[in-house]
């Protein structure tokens, strides 16, 4: 969407922080010996008691509130009786609709003890949004911010998963435009004031094509690779764009 009006940004100010207070309840859960199903229970008593619901339940009738992908999962993943153990990269990703407001957020938390490599790639992700960020100004194009996504994460050695992509966002989960993390040359379009995108590296080790399991929903690495996610609502400003999950 683009923002048209003061109550339109209040109302995803009020979701985006509901949002990163969801993110910072569920990372305090995470140890091993919990349930990815545990975890999403966190989630869901956080946010229904503040008034929201589950976004990918209201569009998609997805199995949990929020997606829960664990190592070589990369996104959509299911909770279910999962155990987290030592060791193991966390993708929580929380995406909530409130007042007719959506905000989607999404970060990775590595279960000690973690792997070095493990904890590269999640620095990775967060430094290439980070990178991306800086380039998210009104009248860069899609492909000049995907492009920066992608510098950022060989700067690093590692690679970004092309067959996933960011997306518009703000009364549905998922709108356009879809917001690539490559410099992808079928891309067309510029960034403008008041759009809200979810900008979200999603990187591997090495290049690696994205496959849904047979539960219809979870996508993971062909490779069998680590993946790591990171995730934030923004919306766009002549300036510095404003982040609204973090």
């Amino acid at each position: 969407m683009t923002i048209q009006s003061a109550s339109d940004l209040a109302g995803l100010q009020r979701v985006g922080r509901l949002v990163a207070q969801t993110l910072t309840a569920m990372r305090a859960a995470v140890r091993p010996g919990i349930t990815t199903a545990a975890l999403d229970e966190v989630a869901a008593r956080f946010a229904r008691a503040h008034g929201a619901r589950s976004a990918p339940q209201l569009a998609y009738d997805f199995p949990g509130f929020t997606c829960i992908s664990v190592n070589d999962q990369i996104v959509h993943g299911i909770p279910g009786p999962r155990v987290l153990g030592g060791g193991d990269a966390v993708k929580l990703d929380v995406t909530l609709e409130l007042d007719g407001y959506i905000a989607d957020a999404a970060i990775t938390v590595l279960v000690p003890p973690a792997e070095q490599r493990a904890r590269e790639l999640q620095r990775c992700a967060r430094q290439a949004f980070s990178a991306a960020l800086r380039s998210a100004r009104a009248g860069t194009s899609l492909g000049e911010l995907g492009g920066a996504v992608e510098r950022e994460v060989r700067r690093h050695g590692f690679a970004v998963v092309r067959e996933l992509c960011g997306h518009g966002v703000g009364r549905r989960i998922h709108e356009s435009p879809s917001v690539p993390n490559w410099n992808d040359p079928t891309t067309r379009g510029v960034l403008t004031p008041g759009l809200v995108i979810a900008l979200e590296p999603m990187v591997t080790p090495r290049p690696t094509r994205a496959v849904e399991d047979d539960d219809g929903w979870t996508l993971r690495t062909l490779s069998g690779a680590l993946a790591v996610h990171h995730e934030h609502t923004i919306v766009i400003r002549a300036g510095a764009p404003l982040v609204l999950t973090m």
